[in-house]
């Protein structure tokens, strides 16, 4: 098994995507890929060049000095994606493309869906500013060569990660604060809030803990699931956590914004170790289902410090999330391991639901059920309503 002390810094790449064919690799003499490939992955550049995260202009500033410890994809926990042009269809010869995330956060805005009292602040220049946030700073020329699918780039990418981070707040999801797009220097900067650290597993978290920052995890997915917004890419080193413990999700670069509850998914899924089983057969899926097992790996990681399914090669991996069991332990919890259980489950049907999982026996403690989070702009519980008066 590996172990999540190798996990290196991967939130400033993760808007790369996974080739959407993983498994098609070039292979070693013995037939098996081998584990570099497991842990590196590429995406193809215009001049058909892979690029592999070793670039110095793209980096991640933390307010005290520029880290330039980079991700260069030897992670079996990095997240890349390539999305496909069906993304935004859903699978019938004859049926409409569905709406962009773009389209419908621009419908959600002009209908006053916003959850934030105070707006995301933009500005056009780049100032000297001292004080606690954290910022993120993108090389915009390298981002705006770098193809996501045949009309995007990554730079598409950021863009609708800022247009759906401008629309949240929770006390769980990392809060931007302010986008600076100076016109005259190659650099894009999202000033986010500055939390202390991010999630460390390495050698398991203490079980009352972990139960606390599940719950921040459970209430923020929540959050985010009731206002039809897929994160895509929950795991331990997108969940920051701040100097009092709470839990808070970032990275948003992955994320799809839908209509309603059909959350279809057509793209290849990301961080192999955290892909549930429906989407490592290469057709589409469902959202919020593949966010649950994430959740799942991320408590099974926690509370054991390495993952439940990881192979020698990206195609073990995935045989083994498709068919293995997770080992528990014989002295978990038992209302862990049911938990555990439940998260874990093959088939996305039977898979236990956030709600549900919120009101798990593991997850109440002595706290009760997770609270139903009540946003501002009421876009949640607007459906919510809905569903109560049609019953």
């Amino acid at each position: 098994m590996g172990d999540l002390a190798d996990l290196g810094c991967c939130s400033c790449f993760s808007f790369l995507r996974k080739p959407s064919v993983p498994l098609r690799q070039p292979r070693e003499s013995d037939g098996m890929l081998s584990k570099d490939l497991l842990k590196r992955q590429s995406i193809e550049d215009f001049d058909g060049s892979f690029y592999t995260g070793d670039d110095p202009d793209i980096s991640f500033y933390n307010g005290d000095d520029i880290d330039r410890s980079f991700c260069n994809g030897d992670d079996p926990g990095t997240s890349f994606y390539e999305r496909d042009d069906n993304d935004y269809h859903d699978g019938s010869d004859d049926a409409p493309l569905r709406k962009r995330s773009e389209e419908i956060i621009k419908a959600r805005i002009e209908k006053g869906y916003i959850c934030r009292e105070i707006l995301v602040k933009e500005t056009k220049n780049v100032s000297l500013r001292v004080f606690a946030l954290r910022f993120q700073v993108l090389n915009k020329p390298y981002m705006m060569k770098i193809r996501v699918v045949r009309s995007e780039t990554a730079m598409t990418d950021v863009l609708r990660e800022v247009s759906i981070m401008k629309l949240l707040e929770h006390p769980n999801i990392v809060n931007l604060v302010e986008v600076i797009d100076d016109p005259n220097i190659d650099k894009f900067y999202m000033v986010l809030e500055y939390v202390e650290g991010k999630m460390v597993c390495d050698n398991g978290i203490e079980e009352a803990t972990t139960r606390n920052y599940m719950r921040d995890i459970i209430s923020g997915l929540m959050y985010l699931h009731s206002h039809n917004i897929i994160h895509g890419d929950i795991k331990p080193d997108n969940l920051l956590v701040t100097s009092t413990g709470t839990v808070k999700i970032g990275d948003f670069s992955v994320s799809q914004v839908y209509e309603d509850d059909d959350d279809i998914i057509w793209r290849s899924p990301g961080t192999p170790v955290f892909t549930a089983p429906e989407c490592c057969q290469g057709s589409a899926y469902h959202g919020r289902p593949s966010d649950t097992w994430a959740v799942g790996v991320t408590l099974y990681c926690m509370i054991s410090g390495h993952y439940p399914f990881l192979g020698d090669t990206l195609q073990e991996t995935y045989d083994k999330i498709m068919n293995d069991s997770a080992h528990i332990p014989d002295n978990t919890n038992p209302h862990l391991a049911d938990l555990l259980q439940r998260l874990l489950c093959k088939d996305p049907g039977d898979r236990i639901t956030l709600q549900a999982a919120a009101e798990h026996p593991w997850v109440v403690g002595d706290k009760g059920p997770v609270p139903e989070y009540i946003c501002r702009c009421g876009f949640g519980r607007r459906k919510i309503d809905f569903q109560e008066q049609e019953q």
